[in-house]
């Protein structure tokens, strides 16, 4: 058991595609199909016990990762303060879910959706299945994004193309910030210093700085399609 919360990574090693990864990403498509399909006795009788569900596992996603780093006295501010997107979004994902507010919801949904999903698909992960490390991530990760979908299906949440375009420059806004974080500490948070160690889709955009300018093409482009894909499913209800 100790081994499974240690940072021994050499016990439990993270492989990109390997079959726990892959399953991970099955089980996220799988909880979505279902929210999708039930989203309507969700809506009716269980709407208030599953919101407060999905912000249980949200907090528990970020205090548990706090809570390792101490255990392990590996807590430093050049890796856990909350300027990664993921935590960013966690954060965001709570608010937009106690609070319902429209303008908080434009920007979690576009701006947490796609950071998840990039770290469902390309995570930038040490510790492979069963270690606590993987987990947490996977838990936190694929929590953000039905949280952003429950908004959509269950509250009926509507994102526009203004949506976009806000999300977009709330997104530039806050990596500037966390940029000038960077810059004063020596961090990367954001990815926004250097390249991530682990295979990602950053690595076939060139090097640093310039990976940055396709970044933001990319963000962009998620976002548009992320809104017609919403767009198109909501008209076919």
């Amino acid at each position: 058991m100790e081994g499974l919360l240690s940072f021994n990574q050499t016990d439990y090693p993270f492989q990109l595609f390997s079959l726990s990864h892959i399953c991970m990403v099955l089980l996220t498509l799988g909880l979505l199909i279902c929210m999708y399909i039930f989203r309507g006795s969700i809506r009716g009788t269980n709407k208030r016990l599953f919101k407060y569900a999905l912000i249980a596992f949200l907090i528990l996603g970020e205090v548990s990762f706090h809570v390792w780093y101490l255990l392990n006295d590996r807590w430093d501010v050049l890796i856990n303060l909350p300027f990664q997107l993921c935590s960013i979004s966690l954060y965001l994902c709570t608010i937009m879910l106690l609070t319902r507010n429209y303008k908080v919801f434009e920007v979690s949904f576009f701006v947490s959706m796609i950071g998840a999903f990039v770290a469902l698909v390309t995570p930038e992960l040490f510790f492979g299945f069963p270690h606590m490390r993987f987990i947490q991530f996977f838990i936190a990760h694929i929590t953000i994004i039905l949280s952003c979908f429950y908004m959509v299906w269950i509250e009926e949440y509507k994102p526009t193309l203004g949506s976009v375009m806000r999300a977009f420059i709330v997104l530039n806004i806050m990596a500037g910030f966390v940029f000038i974080v960077n810059k004063l500490i020596g961090s990367n948070y954001m990815f926004l210093a250097e390249k991530p160690i682990n295979a990602s889709i950053i690595d076939y955009l060139g090097p640093y700085p310039w990976y940055i300018i396709p970044l933001e093409v990319m963000a962009l482009t998620l976002f548009m399609l992320l809104y017609f894909a919403v767009i198109k499913l909501q008209k076919g209800n």
